[in-house]
C-alpha cells in the first residue's frame, strides 16, 4: 500500500504479529501494510511522517492581509467573479504591493469555488435507439476564407446526423438559415441515407419555429409542418439558448470542420474553381467519417422509415412582372432578365442558391441568387449584361449615364478597360466601343478573348470601332459548289421488275371520239335535279309578280335621299330563291 500513511497503530500491530511468531508477509497482511514496509520497520529505517501534509506553510502567504477581509467576502457575494478581476482590483487599490500574485490568486479562487462555490450543471449521457432521432443544424467554417475563382464565398454548411449510428451528411448552403435551405438539405440527407427517422431534432430555427409567436399561434411554421407531415416526422427542439441539449450534432460540428480544414491545408489552397469542386472535397471527408460507423449504420438502416414516393417542394414560389427596364424585384434585390420577357408575369421558384423563372410552366430564365451583405444595407442589384446588351447596342450613349454602368461591366478587367477608353477617346466614342465589345462577348461567348484584344489595342493606341468589328466578324459561309447530277435512265427500273415468260400483249389502239356526245337514257340533263312541276311554276310566277309590282317607274332623287332608302339585299335574296 504505497499511498497509505503508516502510523503507530499499524507499526504496533505488525510488531505484535512478529512477537507471536508470524512471518513478515503474514504480519504485514494483518497490519494492512506491505511486506517492504514491515522490513523497514524491523530495520529501523521506516519514516512514519513520510508523505504527510505539512501543517504549516514554508512560504508566507502573499494574500494573508486581503484574502479573508476583502477578497473572500467579494466571492461570497458574487461567485461569478474571476481571478483576473480580483487581481485588477488589488492593483487599483494597492498599487505596487501585489505585483506577482496572479497565479496564487487563480489557485486560491479555484480551490475556494470547489469548496464553497455553486455546483456546476451536470451533463448526463443519453442512450440513442436505432432509427429514432436525426439531428440537423447549420454551422460556419471559421478561421479560413474560402474563395471561388478568386472571389470570397460566403456560405454555411448544413449538417445532418443520425443519433444512434453517427452517420452524417453535409451540404453547402448559400445564404442564411432559411426554410428552403433546411428543406433541401434535409431531403437530400434522407435520400442519401435511404430512410427517415421517427424524430427530427433542431435548435430554435426561425425557418421551422415561430419563436416570437403568441400563445394562440402554432409553434411550427406552415411549411415546416407540411414537410414533417410528408415524411412522417415528429419535430422536436431543444430549449432556447441551451445549445448543449443538441450536443449530438453540436460536438460533431467540430470534427467535421477540423477534417475540412485539414483537407484544405493538405490541398495547399482554399481557392476552388467552382462550388461543385468545394462540395466534392466536403463529400470526401464525410465519406471517411461515415466509414468509421458503417457497422452501426447498417444496423440502424433496418429501423428507418421508408422514403415517400415524391419529395416536397424545396423552394418558395413568388410572382413578379418584368418591368420595361427588363428587371424584376425579388426580396429587395433587382435582377435583370432577357428583354423578350418585358411585360410578362413570371412565376419564380426561389432555391437557396438560384432563382428559376417560369412562363406558363415553361422555364425561361435561371438566375444566381444574391443576398445583401453588410450592416445597414438592404438593397442590391444582380445585373447581367447579356440580358440587355442587344437593346443597348441600338442606343450606346445610354451606357454613359446608366445607373447600372459598373454592374454591366462583368469584371474588374473590363472596368479598367472602360477607364482607359475614356482616357483615349471622347465619351460617346468610348461608349460605342465598350457596348460593341460587350455585344460581341455576349453573342459569340468570347468575354475573355475580347478583353485581351482591347487591352492589346489600347496599349498600341490602334483601337477603332471598325477594327473591333472586323476582328470578331463571324466567318462567312462558304459558297456551295455547283454540282452536276446526271439523270439515270428510266429503263433501269424495268430491270427491277420480275421477268415474265408470257410476252406482254400490246395495248389496243384508242377508238376515235364521236363528233356528237350521246347522252345515256337513264341520266338527267345537266343542271336539272328534278322534273319541273306545276307547283314550281306557281312559285316562280309569284316571285316575278312581286318584283314587277315593287319595281314600278320612280322619280329620280338626289344622292342624299337615295342613301336613306333601304338596301337591295332583300331583293337579291328573292333572286337567289328563284
Amino acid at each position: 500500500m504505497p499511498n497509505k500513511r503508516i502510523d503507530s497503530y499499524h507499526t504496533r500491530v505488525y510488531m505484535n504479529g512478529r512477537d507471536l511468531g508470524l512471518k513478515q508477509a503474514e504480519a504485514a497482511y494483518i497490519a494492512e501494510i506491505s511486506t517492504r514496509t514491515g522490513q523497514r520497520i524491523e530495520a529501523g529505517t521506516h519514516q512514519p511522517n513520510r508523505g504527510r501534509l505539512q501543517d504549516q506553510r514554508t512560504v508566507p502567504d502573499p494574500l494573508a492581509d486581503v484574502w479573508e477581509d476583502e477578497l473572500e467576502p467579494m466571492l461570497r457575494r458574487d461567485p461569478r467573479l474571476k481571478p483576473m478581476t480580483l487581481y485588477e482590483y488589488l492593483q487599483d487599490k494597492y498599487p505596487g504591493q501585489y505585483p506577482q500574485v496572479l497565479r496564487t490568486l487563480q489557485r486560491r479562487v479555484r480551490t475556494w469555488k470547489a469548496l464553497h462555490g455553486p455546483s456546476p450543471e451536470v451533463m448526463f449521457e443519453l442512450r440513442h435507439e436505432p432509427g429514432v432521432q436525426g439531428f440537423s443544424d447549420f454551422t460556419e467554417l471559421k478561421g479560413i476564407t474560402i474563395t471561388i475563382a478568386g472571389q470570397p464565398f460566403e456560405h454555411l454548411i448544413y449538417h445532418y446526423r443520425l443519433g444512434y449510428s453517427g452517420w452524417r451528411y453535409a451540404q453547402i448552403i448559400q445564404g442564411g438559415e432559411s426554410f428552403v435551405a433546411l428543406s433541401e438539405g434535409l431531403q437530400n440527407a434522407f435520400a442519401a441515407c435511404g430512410g427517415v427517422p421517427q424524430q427530427h431534432r433542431t435548435d430554435s430555427l426561425s425557418a421551422a419555429y415561430r419563436n416570437m409567436g403568441g400563445r394562440r399561434s402554432k409553434n411550427l411554421t406552415r411549411l415546416y409542418d407540411e414537410l414533417c407531415d410528408h415524411y412522417r416526422l415528429e419535430p422536436t427542439r431543444n430549449n432556447k439558448g441551451i445549445a448543449h441539449e443538441n450536443g449530438s450534432i453540436e460536438s460533431p460540428h467540430g470534427h467535421l470542420k477540423n477534417r475540412i480544414k485539414q483537407a484544405i491545408y493538405l490541398r495547399g489552397s482554399a481557392d476552388f474553381t467552382s462550388v461543385a469542386e468545394y462540395q466534392a472535397l466536403i463529400d470526401a471527408q464525410v465519406a471517411k467519417l461515415n466509414q468509421q460507423c458503417q457497422t452501426k449504420y447498417e444496423q440502424e438502416k433496418d429501423h428507418l422509415q421508408p422514403l415517400p414516393k415524391y419529395r416536397t417542394p424545396d423552394y418558395e414560389v413568388l410572382t413578379a412582372k418584368v418591368s420595361k427596364r427588363s428587371t424584376i424585384d425579388v426580396r429587395c434585390i433587382l435582377y435583370t432578365v432577357p428583354s423578350r420577357l418585358i411585360g410578362r408575369q413570371l412565376e419564380l421558384h426561389l432555391y437557396h442558391d438560384r432563382i428559376v423563372g417560369y412562363l406558363e410552366r415553361h422555364p425561361v430564365v435561371e438566375l444566381p441568387r444574391k443576398r445583401v451583405s453588410g450592416k445597414g444595407k438592404r438593397r442590391d442589384r444582380c445585373i447581367n449584361y447579356r440580358h440587355v446588351i442587344g437593346s443597348m447596342r441600338l442606343k450606346p450613349r445610354a451606357f454613359i449615364y446608366c445607373t447600372w454602368q459598373s454592374d454591366l461591366l462583368p469584371n474588374p478587367e473590363y472596368r479598367q478597360i472602360w477607364e482607359q477608353l475614356k482616357a483615349q477617346f471622347d465619351l460617346e466614342q468610348a461608349a460605342k466601343i465598350i457596348v460593341e465589345a460587350l455585344y460581341i462577348a455576349a453573342v459569340q461567348d468570347k468575354e475573355q478573348a475580347v478583353a485581351v484584344y482591347l487591352q492589346q489595342q489600347l496599349q498600341a493606341s490602334s483601337l477603332t470601332l471598325n477594327r473591333l468589328k472586323k476582328q470578331f466578324e463571324p466567318p462567312q459561309m462558304k459558297q456551295v459548289p455547283d454540282l452536276s447530277i446526271e439523270q439515270h435512265s428510266l429503263e433501269l427500273y424495268d430491270k427491277l421488275l420480275p421477268s415474265c415468260s408470257v410476252p406482254a400483249e400490246p395495248l389496243p389502239a384508242p377508238e376515235p371520239l364521236s363528233k356528237k356526245a350521246q347522252a345515256l337514257p337513264h341520266v338527267d340533263p345537266l343542271g336539272i335535279y328534278r322534273i319541273p312541276s306545276y307547283a314550281g311554276k306557281l312559285v316562280l310566277c309569284g316571285i316575278l309578280t312581286s318584283l314587277v309590282r315593287n319595281e314600278g317607274p320612280k322619280k329620280r332623287t338626289s344622292s342624299a335621299k337615295t342613301c336613306s332608302h333601304r338596301s337591295q339585299a332583300p331583293k337579291r335574296k328573292k333572286f337567289y330563291q328563284l
